[in-house]
């Protein structure tokens, strides 16, 4: 980046985590199987280009969301008209299938700066996208909830990218019920990459999160104002959870490690409702199934 203050102002620091995309086939398998997990899973979004989701919230202000495309023509007819956020969501799917994690989110306070840098990194994943949607409470009260968003993506990288979000109207709705989870889960404290060349990732992530890496190797961490992000081989990444990493990739979002407030409660869920899952050493481990795109990781917090 060229040296001195950017015309379109300064950047804050680091970015924090937002949310996270998990694509799916269906978000009534997406949906009965995050409830087994032990999560309240909000009522359907409907996005005006051919997507929807079924959102977690979490106590810590981050999210999941699970997507699916609910209408084909709208969704193909966004492609066709440049919308990036389905656009990587069918380059997703065509190469790794429907069910997945896609997608981490960051938060920001200024999209088009955060564009202008990513243009200027040789980053972006193409234009901007500004689009509002409905959301609806666990008691049913609507309000409109807006976005404008920026992508970023290494070259040639269709397996996962990033991109920032900004909030332009927040929905003044009580989301609270929504936050309260069987599981005892209260946010996110990492996520879990692998790449098979994690040093030529690191600046692609670096760059779309402002935050340096630490650590070289097999794992590197970068580390958010309310979560780490975690880049490992996939070695790394089989040793540390059991599970293997699959076919070789550029880069390809894996793991979510949650913060509970009893393990043992989350073991006794698990086990009640027929879910498998594994401990290793303090984290309860449970593998991607379908409507589960990627490996949860259950982890007490005090």
């Amino acid at each position: 980046m060229p040296a001195g203050p950017h015309p379109l102002g300064p950047y804050p620091g680091t970015y924090p985590l937002d949310h996270l995309v998990l694509p799916t086939a269906r978000l009534d398998v997406a949906r009965a199987r995050l409830v087994s997990l032990g999560f309240v899973v909000a009522p359907t979004g409907i996005h005006p280009f051919g997507t929807e989701n079924c959102c977690v919230f979490l106590e810590d202000g981050t999210y999941l969301e699970p997507l699916a495309v609910g209408n084909a023509q709208a969704a193909a007819k966004a492609i066709a008209d440049g919308n990036v956020f389905v656009a990587r969501d069918r380059a997703y799917r065509d190469k790794c299938g429907n069910e997945g994690f896609s997608a981490l989110v960051l938060g920001t306070k200024n999209a088009d700066a955060d564009h202008a840098r990513y243009i200027e990194a040789g980053l972006s994943a193409g234009d901007m996208l500004s689009f509002s949607r409905a959301f609806t409470d666990a008691a049913g009260k609507s309000d409109t909830a807006s976005f404008k968003l920026a992508f970023a993506s290494g070259t040639g990288a269709t397996d996962a990218f990033l991109f920032a979000c900004e909030r332009i109207n927040a929905p003044k709705v009580d989301r609270s019920a929504l936050q309260v989870h069987a599981n005892g889960a209260t946010g996110i404290i990492e996520v879990v990459a692998v790449s098979d060349e994690p040093s030529e990732q690191r600046r692609l992530i670096s760059i779309a999160t402002r935050s340096p890496a630490a650590g070289q190797g097999s794992s590197t961490a970068f580390g958010l104002p309310n979560a780490t992000l975690t880049l490992l081989d996939p070695v790394a990444f089989e040793t540390r959870f059991g599970i293997p990493a699959g076919a070789p990739s550029e880069l390809r979002f894996t793991g979510i490690v949650f913060s509970v407030r009893s393990a043992g409660t989350v073991a006794k869920l698990l086990a009640a409702s027929s879910v498998e899952h594994e401990i290793r050493g303090d984290d309860i481990v449970v593998r991607p199934a379908s409507g589960q795109g990627a490996a949860f990781i259950f982890r007490e917090k005090a």
